[in-house]
């Protein structure tokens, strides 16, 4: 198990990487974001982007399972109380891989759970080029560890 104190400040974590489908981002597209350019590669080739491109909703959902597989497995994690900062920098499209890191930007204790802290990260994805594509804040609550 991984608590608060496990995760230094400063510290960047490599998150592994991700190729992204055209069949997905159709599927998360009609499921959830119904929008041309994220779901009919030929009216997609009409707009600003100029083909088939994932909703910026689905390029988060991608970092959040690279996330999950990496750092939350098998970690104290309580929740989390928001994200702040979300940027969606340049278009992911069919065939993208991206990347993903995560650098702790601070432990803070809570003030209320004494046996908790909020770990303040920063988030990103980049594409093959090393481009960034999507960037954020994020926070979460982790269990410290029990005294012995």
């Amino acid at each position: 198990m991984r608590y608060a104190e496990d995760y230094e400040q400063g510290r960047t974590y490599e998150l592994g990487s991700y190729r992204v489908t055209e069949q997905e981002i159709a599927e998360f597209g009609r499921r959830f974001d119904p929008q041309p350019y994220h779901v009919d590669p030929g009216q997609a080739e009409d707009s600003l982007f100029q083909g088939l491109v994932a909703s910026g909703w689905h390029t988060c959902a991608m970092f959040m399972r690279l996330y999950v597989d990496t750092l939350l497995d098998g970690a104290a994690v309580e929740g989390s109380p928001g994200v702040d900062e979300l940027r969606w920098l340049r278009p992911v499209r069919p065939g993208d891989v991206l990347t993903g890191r995560l650098t702790v930007a601070g432990v803070t204790p809570s003030l209320t759970r004494p046996d908790c802290a909020t770990l303040h990260k920063r988030g990103e994805l980049t594409d093959a080029e090393g481009n960034q594509v999507m960037r954020l804040t994020l926070y979460s609550m982790f269990r410290r560890r029990p005294s012995a």
